[in-house]
């Protein structure tokens, strides 16, 4: 385990940061802090999604952060990771497995500084810096969307993994959106004193915002989903159709091919001279007329 401690400027307030604590060690913070052991567990739950609790006058909140992995396996863990967040007037403890930069940089830039004087402070520029994480995968979802609607639309032939990779796209919105549908709990349940509610403001605009745009993008992947199956069976109704078409023009010529294709000794037409031409001339003037018809019923 990694464990950094540093306080707040100009005050006795302690921040505690923990990288994958061991189970003795979560044990001790437990007894140090008079922390809930269920919500510790929670804590170093990979998949646990945002959640806001109190307890013992501690507030727990877990926020999660968007990564981006391109795999097959979509899922909470591989989209995402969590910090853990214990605080109260007196402390702030952060847990997480793997190292989060975030926690460095607002260290720099606003305990280092003196610019934060709470643990509240703390916890909305975490809950921030979490929330900033989901708009550079929500501008990529929106720019692939467009790409895959110019391939939808200006090519001839659809690529083979075209609906596969809308497919993963709509499903990798959607996770995104439900984390950030659950974190309106945590931004909506944090309380502040009045230096850093300009802040608090600015996360519930930043949540509103993110919510939006993951929205557009479910709605402009289900519509494009919708476009593919679309554009789809009206490829299959052309091909069905010139194949209609096709037979439809034989029929009456295979019908008479089978009828001089009768091996009988007495048939008049075999004796005669422009049978043979008539034959074919008749064949001619039934697929002009049947050629006429279709135009006139715009089904060429």
């Amino acid at each position: 385990m990694a464990a950094e401690f540093c306080h707040l400027k100009d005050s006795k307030i302690e921040w505690t940061d923990f990288v994958d604590p061991s189970a003795e060690e979560l044990e001790a913070i437990s007894k140090k802090y008079d922390l809930n052991p269920y919500t510790l567990i929670d804590s170093l739950d990979p998949d646990h999604l945002p959640k806001y609790e109190e307890h013992n006058n501690t507030h727990f909140i877990i926020v999660r952060l968007a990564k981006e992995e391109e795999k097959q396996d979509q899922s909470i863990r591989t989209l995402s990771s969590k910090i853990a967040l214990f605080f109260n007037d007196d402390f702030i403890i952060t847990i997480h497995r793997a190292e989060q930069p975030l926690i460095a940089t607002i260290r720099e830039q606003f305990v280092d500084s003196g610019k934060i004087s709470s643990t509240t402070g703390i916890a909305v520029r975490i809950i921030r810096e979490a929330l900033h994480t989901y708009e550079q995968p929500a501008m990529q979802l929106s720019d692939k969307i467009d790409f895959f609607e110019s391939k939808l639309f200006l090519k001839k032939n659809f690529p083979a993994n075209l609906i596969e990779s809308i497919y993963f796209l709509k499903n990798k919105a959607g996770i995104y959106k439900k984390i950030l549908l659950l974190s309106n709990e945590v931004v909506s349940s944090v309380k502040v004193e009045s230096d850093d509610r300009p802040a608090l403001r600015d996360v519930h605009d930043l949540h509103t915002k993110l919510v939006l745009l993951y929205d557009q993008v479910q709605e402009d992947a289900n519509n494009l989903l919708n476009i593919y199956l679309s554009l789809s069976a009206r490829k299959t109704n052309d091909v069905m159709k010139i194949l209609t078409i096709f037979s439809v023009f034989f029929m009456p010529l295979t019908f008479i091919v089978g009828v001089y294709g009768m091996n009988f000794k007495f048939m008049p037409e075999l004796n005669y001279r422009y049978g043979y031409p008539l034959a074919m001339l008749s064949m001619v003037v039934i697929s002009v007329v049947i050629f006429v018809w279709f135009k006139r019923k715009k089904w060429l």
